[in-house]
């Protein structure tokens, strides 16, 4: 059975994340909040306001975007061998300490 691509969205770190149709919808179901909100989602992977290295993982990036007043989307990736991967979005009230990527 073959996955069918939900998006492969670039970054400005010059690798691109993608997620799977199926994978999508396991999201959504952990993270019901963030139902409509797809195409920020793509935003904050493309064009994000911050990109910090995880502090656990070197190869996980988590990618911020302002959806409002001291609150923030999140795009959570693994970057492997070039190629990325979606593994979690969801608002926030705070960013995780880390290494910042981006802006530098």
């Amino acid at each position: 059975m073959e996955s069918i691509v939900k998006f492969i969205v670039s970054t400005p770190l010059g690798f691109t994340v993608r997620t799977t149709e199926s994978y999508w919808q396991t999201l959504l179901i952990k993270h019901p909040d963030i139902t409509h909100y797809e195409t920020e989602i793509q935003q904050t992977l493309n064009q994000p306001d911050a990109i910090y290295q995880s502090q656990r993982d070197i190869d996980v990036l988590l990618f911020y975007r302002t959806l409002k007043a001291k609150r923030w989307l999140v795009a959570v990736a693994r970057r492997l061998s070039g190629e990325g991967y979606l593994i979690t979005d969801y608002q926030t009230d705070a960013i995780k300490t880390g290494a910042k990527l981006w802006p530098k």
